[in-house]
């Protein structure tokens, strides 16, 4: 295994492109902390972001699991454009014959996978930690660690979209084609929801059959957290509005992404075999 990731990490380091991509990764992540400092003092009118409790423990582990996610297509747009210039370079051809097989071909991608998401959950820990020692009402151990299954279905979300994206990659070959394509697979779920809703039968639930689409179901593992704040729900209860909302991570979201990211790793490594390279 470390010598896997030693062959995909040489990969990285001497990829220029790919060292900016991730570089602003971590720095847009970091960025989450300017929130913090997001201030309004019109006369009479006072108003502190991190006042309004999006700091405070466990909520920070959500909100930054949430906010952070947006930041991911950084990452996808590193595996795509690694994993086309495999095939332009021949550097695929060339690993075969320096005696990796495919499997161990996949095996090391996957592990680069694991780790963008490893460390990319890791980050996000660190960042929430110390914006909510910083800024939270509720400093008790047992409320600082509540909600870590917020950073779980934020790692199972990255691996996921991570695998559909490496999966993407080796049946286009062209980056810029295959995430044109995440593009149009994003629209192609939004136009089946709506026909489900449209034409489905009374017995077909569209929302159900949708939560089993995969960037749905990926986007189902984190979801929003801004009805969970009281400033929002006061907001709407003195406009007339009942907020009714079900922000847990759900055991059975969790189960189908997992699957997907299974039926994404067998997919490539079922064409890696296939492909005469």
């Amino acid at each position: 295994m470390k010598r896997l990731f030693l062959i995909e990490f040489d990969k990285l380091r001497t990829n220029r492109s790919s060292r900016i991509l991730i570089g602003a990764y971590f720095i847009l992540l970091t960025s989450i902390a300017l929130i913090a400092a997001i201030k309004f003092d019109i006369g009479p009118i006072k108003f502190h972001l991190a006042e309004q409790g999006i700091f405070n423990f466990p909520y920070v582990w959500h909100f930054n699991a949430f906010i952070g996610a947006w930041f991911k297509i950084f990452l996808a747009v590193v595996i795509v454009s690694m994993t086309a210039n495999e095939y332009s370079n021949k550097t695929i051809k060339q690993n075969l014959i320096d005696g990796l097989s495919k499997r161990e071909f996949l095996h090391s991608k996957w592990i680069m996978i694991f780790a963008f998401a490893g460390i990319s959950t890791l980050f996000i820990f660190v960042v929430s930690l110390i914006l909510g020692l910083m800024y939270s009402n509720y400093t008790e151990l047992g409320i600082i660690f509540s909600d870590f299954e917020y950073l779980l279905a934020y790692f199972l979300k990255l691996v996921a979209f991570f695998g559909f994206c490496l999966f993407l990659g080796t049946v286009i070959k062209r980056s810029a084609f295959a995430l044109g394509f995440l593009g149009v697979w994003q629209m192609f779920e939004g136009i089946c929801y709506g026909l489900l809703k449209w034409k489905s039968p009374s017995w077909i639930d569209a929302d159900q059959v949708f939560r089993l689409f995969p960037l749905n179901a990926m986007s189902n593992l984190v979801p929003e957290p801004f009805t969970r704040l009281s400033a929002v729900r006061n907001l709407a209860e003195q406009v007339g509005e009942v907020m009714q909302t079900n922000s847990a991570v759900r055991f059975w979201d969790i189960v189908i992404v997992v699957l997907w990211s299974y039926i994404f790793y067998l997919l490539t490594y079922r064409l890696l075999k296939r492909r005469d390279l």
